[in-house]
């Protein structure tokens, strides 16, 4: 039976514009020119001024107050009909830092792009080396068809049959084990020495081949052969038992073993996935007073177009006479509407960057005015967002991507925060001074016998950190330090 009911909820909904803000704000400044251009592609109505020549006098572009360019996630839209041409007629540029990039503390040389070398990619340089081999048709397939199978590393991680089946469903080449295997020995005498292995065990074997001759070599090679997993472990008394060596031979054989490439891919600078740092923030220190600039990238020269304004004028006028052109009108109203929403998301990108970048500069002055790690304080995303008055996601997108450049290097933003630790006297102290410590100790330990973690807890709580073995362990896993019993050396 159907019943009536009166039901109260509390909802939150997001506008399309806090949304097309929170996306924008994650983006780390290295890619923002690419979003930039996606929305330039996707929207006539938007333009770059850096990328268009302006005839116009300057009078014909007032600056609009800051207040103005706020932008406000619960607008209301009003009814698809009502709309006033004055919003799009006095849109113009969203740099409101006053002068062009004065402010933003970047020259115009900063802008220029920089030159890529060309350069054969990984697998290029490979099908470049079987192209110059008198092969078949045949085997000439058979080679790119494994080529084609190698995983970034330079491995191949498929067994041989699938191979066979590759060739035979898809290129219709009916190709025994045997040719494949032939044509596989065939690839692994390529540069880079090892591509082509099938274990990390075939991958040392194959570029220790490469130097035989030399009697280190051959003991090195007899230790990858039979005591690969001894050798991992570092159980070097076993070895210099088995293999009937002293220590200064293993020294020798162990040096050799880690000159040798585990993952020949990577060694194609192309291949190596390495992902540019541009600074989003610089600081710099005058007298002792800190100042934080944006960078220039982040407040691009964007406008509504004009000949879209102009454009929007006419069918406006023309769809009171012609109701035939209210799609027109509503199309442009559209692009119109979307390159105002994304001209403030990007405003208020840049103030939200630099209301927390500030933040976090006036919390941890002492660090920027000394570079010292010990000088950092213990702060969590609440600290900061208490203080800017914003919710601690907003910090977090913030924080997770964006870079700070300094005086003592390039920092993630991420890396300010850190959890407090009390010492034996009361006082609050961050995490970080605890790894500082732990990694100069590490450092200074004798690699023969590494100090492991009960030792490093009693030397910490004898400092006055009173932190427990585990916590201590947690430390190291994340400066990415081994346990000491893969940090011992010969």
């Amino acid at each position: 039976m159907l019943k009536q009911n009166l039901q109260q909820k509390l909802l939150q909904k997001l506008s399309p514009q806090q949304i097309q803000f929170i996306k924008l704000l994650q983006v780390p400044t290295v890619s923002l020119d690419t979003r930039i251009k996606e929305e330039l592609e996707e929207n006539p109505a938007l333009e770059d001024l850096s990328l268009t020549n302006l005839n116009e006098p300057e009078e014909a572009y007032p600056d609009r107050d800051p207040e103005e360019d706020t932008y406000n996630g619960d607008e209301e839209k009003g009814e698809p009909d009502e709309f006033n041409i004055d919003d799009y007629l006095q849109e113009d540029n969203v740099n409101e830092y006053g002068s062009r990039y004065d402010q933003n503390g970047d020259d115009e040389d900063e802008r220029k792009e920089i030159p890529i070398a060309v350069q054969s990619s990984f697998f290029e340089s490979l099908q470049q080396q079987l192209d110059l081999l008198p092969l078949s048709d045949k085997d000439f397939r058979i080679g790119k068809q494994i080529i084609g199978s190698l995983d970034d590393d330079g491995y191949l991680r498929r067994p041989i049959t699938s191979l066979t089946d590759d060739l035979a469903f898809s290129q219709n080449v009916f190709a025994e084990d045997e040719e494949v295997e032939d044509m596989l020995k065939v690839i692994q005498t390529f540069d880079p020495a090892g591509v082509g292995a099938r274990s990390l065990q075939e991958c040392l074997i194959i570029q220790l081949r490469k130097k035989e001759g030399d009697p280190i070599v051959k003991k090195a090679m007899m230790v990858v052969e039979h005591y690969l997993d001894e050798f991992t472990r570092k159980h070097y008394d076993k070895l210099e038992k088995s293999l009937n060596m002293t220590s200064a031979e293993l020294k020798a054989v162990v040096n050799e073993i880690l000159k040798l490439n585990p993952k020949p891919g990577d060694s194609n600078e192309v291949n190596t996935k390495q992902m540019q740092v541009i600074p989003d923030f610089h600081i710099s220190n005058n007298d002792g007073i800190l100042i934080l600039t944006l960078n220039s990238k982040n407040a691009p020269e964007l406008r509504v177009s004009r000949s879209y304004q102009e454009m929007f004028e006419h069918y406006d006028k023309a769809s009171q006479r012609d109701k035939k052109l209210k799609e027109a009108v509503q199309f442009v109203k559209q692009k119109l509407d979307s390159a105002k929403w994304f001209i403030d998301a990007i405003k208020q990108r840049q103030q939200t960057l630099l209301k927390t970048m500030n933040a976090i500069m006036q919390y941890q002055y002492e660090f920027f005015l000394t570079g010292d790690d010990k000088n950092l304080k213990p702060m969590i995303l609440k600290d900061i967002a208490d203080r800017i008055n914003m919710d601690i996601s907003t910090v977090s997108r913030v924080a997770n991507s964006k870079y700070v450049q300094t005086e003592f290097g390039t920092f993630l933003l991420k890396s300010f925060f850190s959890e407090a630790i009390q010492t034996e006297s009361g006082e609050e102290v961050s995490n970080k001074e605890v790894k500082k410590i732990l990694e100069e100790h590490i450092g200074k330990e004798d690699k023969r016998h590494p100090l492991a973690d009960e030792k490093l807890t009693e030397i910490l709580k004898d400092a006055g950190y009173n932190i427990a073995r585990r916590t201590v362990a947690k430390y190291r896993e994340q400066m990415n330090i081994p346990v000491a019993r893969l940090r011992k050396e010969l």
